[in-house]
């Protein structure tokens, strides 16, 4: 096997597991709420500053 083939395998593997728990922190957030987040962002977002 050659080390993509391992990679992919595992990769596969990962996949197919069931997903983790939830940690018990509440409800997720609503999509509107992420939205509006990233929609923030994109707002706060200055090109050429870091």
């Amino acid at each position: 096997m050659t080390r993509f083939d391992q990679a992919f395998a595992a990769l596969s593997d990962r996949m197919s597991m069931p997903a983790a728990p939830r940690r018990a922190g509440g409800p997720a957030p609503s999509l509107t709420s992420l939205i509006d987040r990233v929609n923030d962002a994109k707002q706060r977002y200055q090109p050429g500053r870091r």
